[in-house]
């Protein structure tokens, strides 16, 4: 899974904000004039007749006024605080989505389970969309269902939906359709035996004070609600009646449209969801749940960021401005409604108009943005995504952030000057070590930023290094081999104890004289990569000598964002997978590693982490300043080791080559049963998002090869998925899984790749791991 920049809420709850969610600020706005003039000038200009806007911020609305006309025909009519808006596309999120968090926190339902599992009708039983695919509009399935012919009936609209051909394969495009609420509408239905107005009514309307937010509202109402389209010329304006065609055609009730609500309404639910899920004493939701629905769900692949119903960062999510950062989440409706919610200054912005009155114009999406910007500035958005960056409150995770007066920004690249721990200790002169005898555990990728080896500058700054070990592929790096002796470092002839020959772990005679372990290696990023294990085993053996262990910190080069299952099995550990639960792509350096490894399987060593300075999590090796060392004798670029994960994934299986001895190891594969021509056609048909392929002879057998085209969308276990899935359908029964048991490290992954299920399925099935295994890896992070 690829995480991007976002601030996510980390289970905040505004206890001392448990004051209604409508009460004023007694100071004045400092963005009240800006924001009405903005919106006067959009009245002006006939982009709508009227407005309310309401601004909260820290637990009081600090801006509530009514802009212009509620109704121009049949009558004028002044627009009023209180009038009731048909808030449309906002149904989604304040009815749907809201009931079905309910629903989720009672186990009626998991994100992954088929839409199938529970409306059996659905394309005939025979579908892999998902619940999490319809929350996030990646199902694959039109905008909506089909309207030119006419057609009444609640059930009418849920057999078309149900039918509807999917137009895509889900989790490939993002398209937004009001079919997939449709459908998710039905599912409080079916979960709860209750109509989603009224489940929505007695769960989450009624608990939060929303006195008049409804669906099919009473005719005594109409004269506060703000009137909609003409549906004939000179025709009576829609008026308590749902604008929407299809949720019009079945009734007033679907899950896409139909609530009508007024601004303190909106308000009282904008300031629930802020304060972790709780209004005035009353417990809606758990702060977990608010989270879980308000992060990124997209697929892992997808730059559209998409919430469970929320709108997060899409071509739909306008109405954030440009100052709200990329972890604030909203939602818009067609007739002119909007939200905008952002947990890091404690801020909402809701907008109510009618732009549909009397006939549709277009999007207010300039509006939405103005108003939401302005809203942002005055609040000092900020400083105040700094501090709770800084507290704790939330996480920039992704992209490298850069605060500026203009906002959060994605920085493409950036020239680093990074040192490792080695680079540090050198400054220091070394004292952390001074005094001790040392065995350092190291190969050819242990030298400073000018180049030069470890053991050298130790030796040069006065250091006691009485023992070398060194990992697979020996001290220089040069071994492709199955078991290493050991030797001696020519230059100053110190012993060199192998750890990849007779034992992985330093034995009691190779420690003996010693006062501590320092390690120093680059690492690759992938869980496979046996540089991880040597680690480890001799993290366990310090402890057991009571032996004080130092790691020297290296950046992980393929960034510290992108995480990506399948999480290793208990069952599965081995030389080449020593730490059950991490991921393929675990997003960490190996100084993290170290401290979670440490904690977690309690070895109890005296760990002490010398961290690298000016590195990013969002940091690629190339944006470091250091120079690239092979880390093994076929890791010899950037592109391989972003690769690697993938194609390495199938590296045991017989008569299969990932390039090793060629010029461009893992970045092609290779085998005798191939056809590079046919193996490339159908995975670039599949739309791997960031990499291209492209036949090529891989040694004396035909394969294909692999170009990154852009790494940061780019998954590199979602190309290893499909690859395993092509040769599968192409060639089936040339690979023999079970041997590549122990890399994949999961055997529920391997029966679904045989049981031939879609790729992006079985990603898509990881989500909720990797998830969790971030937020677990959360208390060992050393860099943002």
């Amino acid at each position: 899974m690829r995480l991007l920049w976002c601030a996510t809420l980390a289970a905040a709850t505004l206890s001392a904000q448990s004051l209604a969610a409508q009460t004023p600020s007694k100071q004045a706005f400092a963005g009240s004039q800006a924001l009405d003039d903005a919106v006067n000038l959009a009245i002006e200009q006939g982009k709508l007749p009227g407005a309310v806007l309401v601004v909260g911020h820290d637990g009081h609305i600090v801006h509530f006024k009514a802009y212009g006309k509620r109704a121009l025909v049949p009558l004028p009519e002044a627009m009023t605080k209180d009038t009731i808006f048909d808030i449309a596309s906002l149904t989604k999120v304040v009815a749907t989505t809201s009931s079905l968090m309910k629903l989720f926190e009672q186990g009626k339902f998991r994100l992954n389970d088929k839409i199938t599992d529970y409306i059996p009708e659905f394309q005939g039983g025979k579908s892999d969309i998902t619940i999490r695919n319809l929350f996030t509009h990646f199902s694959g399935l039109a905008p909506d269902v089909a309207l030119d012919k006419p057609w009444t009936g609640y059930a009418t609209g849920i057999r078309m939906a149900a039918t509807t051909k999917p137009e895509g394969p889900p989790g490939v495009r993002w398209v937004y359709s009001d079919i997939n609420f449709i459908l998710l509408g039905e599912l409080v239905h079916r979960l709860s035996g209750q109509m989603l107005s009224e489940y929505a009514r007695q769960n989450i309307f009624e608990p939060l004070g929303m006195k008049e937010t409804m669906f099919q509202p009473p005719a005594s109402l109409v004269p506060r609600i703000a009137p909609t389209e003409r549906l004939r010329a000179n025709g009576p304006p829609l008026r308590g009646v749902v604008h929407d065609p299809t949720a019009r055609n079945m009734g007033g009730v679907a899950g896409h449209a139909g609530v009508f609500s007024t601004a303190v309404d909106l308000a009282r639910f904008a300031q629930m969801m802020l304060n972790g899920g709780e209004l005035d004493g009353v417990r809606l939701f758990s702060p977990l749940t608010i989270r879980k629905f308000t992060e990124p769900q997209s697929p892992p692949d997808q730059p559209i960021l998409r919430g469970l119903g929320w709108d997060i960062d899409s071509p739909y999510s306008g109405n954030r401005g440009e100052l709200f950062p990329i972890g604030s989440y909203g939602h818009t409706g067609f007739t002119g409604t909007s939200m905008w919610i952002d947990p890091s200054s404690q801020t909402y912005v809701i907008l109510l108009a009618n732009s549909v009155h009397p006939m549709v114009r277009p999007a207010l999406t300039p509006l939405r943005s103005k108003v939401a910007t302005i809203a942002a500035a005055a609040v000092g958005l900020r400083p105040a995504v700094f501090e709770a960056a800084r507290a704790g409150r939330i996480t920039l995770t992704g992209y490298n952030e850069t605060f500026t007066s203009a906002g959060v920004h994605r920085e493409v690249a950036r020239n680093g000057e990074t040192l490792t721990g080695l680079d540090v200790l050198e400054r220091e002169n070394f004292k952390a070590l001074a005094g001790k005898r040392i065995g350092l555990i190291t190969n050819q990728t242990g030298v400073d930023r000018n180049g030069r080896r470890n053991v050298d500058v130790m030796l040069e700054g006065g250091v006691r290094v009485a023992a070398l070990f060194a990992p697979e592929h020996s001290f220089d790096g040069t071994l492709d081999v199955d078991k290493i002796p050991d030797s001696a470092d020519p230059k100053t002839g110190i012993h060199i104890y192998s750890l990849y020959g007779a034992t992985m772990r330093p034995t009691g005679a190779m420690l003996h004289g010693l006062d501590a372990l320092v390690f120093d290696i680059q690492d690759v990023g992938a869980r496979f990569y046996t540089y991880q294990t040597t680690m480890f085993l001799c993290m366990e053996e310090a402890a057991r000598a009571h032996l004080p262990f130092y790691v020297l910190d290296r950046p992980n080069p393929i960034t510290g964002t992108h995480v990506e299952g399948p999480l290793l099995e208990d069952a599965l550990v081995s030389n080449i997978g020593h730490f059950a639960g991490l991921p393929v792509r675990h997003g960490m350096t190996m100084g993290e590693l170290a401290r979670m490894f440490n904690a977690e399987t309690k070895t109890g060593a005296d760990l002490t982490v010398i961290p690298l300075e000016d590195w990013h999590r969002g940091d690629w090796f190339d944006a470091t300043g250091l120079s690239w060392v092979n880390p093994s004798p076929n890791m010899r670029s950037l592109n391989a080791a972003t690769l690697y994960p993938g194609l390495a994934l199938l590296e045991s299986s017989k008569a299969y080559s990932v390039g090793r001895g060629t010029d461009a190891p893992f970045e092609q594969i290779g085998a005798p049963f191939i056809g590079g021509r046919e193996l490339a056609a159908y995975l670039n048909e599949r739309l791997i998002p960031g990499v291209r392929v492209y036949p090529a002879k891989v040694g004396k057998d035909e394969g294909v090869r692999f170009v990154l085209t852009n790494r940061e969308l780019f998954d590199s276990t979602r190309l290893g998925l499909e690859v395993a899935a092509a040769i599968q359908k192409l060639y089936p029964g040339k690979l023999d899984l079970a041997l590549d048991r122990k890399l994949i490290g999961s055997d529920d992954v391997i029966a679904r790749i045989k049981a031939g299920d879609d790729p992006r399925a079985i990603e898509q099935s990881m989500v909720d791991q990797v998830a969790a295994f971030v937020a677990r890896r959360e208390p060992y992070l050393l860099y943002r």
